[in-house]
């Protein structure tokens, strides 16, 4: 049930676009072609079983992991908000 203006199942079609939009960004992410042999950043030798698993891929675990928590730590939205922000 929707209020004010907004048709029945506005709510639900809002979610889905966000979920969509989320899908499409990792998609996007994804690293497409032919994976190096090498880490472009450290030059450790990157597994076969894992240049065949992850195709395109350009780093080694390692330098995956600390550049995905460097991701993690750099994001600056809030899901959540605090009861303040949404009084105002």
């Amino acid at each position: 049930m929707a209020g004010g203006w907004a048709k029945d199942g506005a709510v639900q079609e809002q979610i889905d676009a966000s979920v969509d939009e989320a899908v499409a960004r990792a998609k996007s992410q994804i690293p497409q072609g032919q994976s190096a042999f090498y880490c472009e950043q450290c030059a450790a030798p990157i597994p076969e079983a894992r240049r065949v698993a992850v195709p395109g891929v350009q780093l080694c675990i390692n330098c995956q992991s600390a550049s995905e928590k460097q991701k993690v730590a750099q994001s600056t939205i809030n899901r959540r908000g605090s009861k303040d922000s949404q009084l105002r």
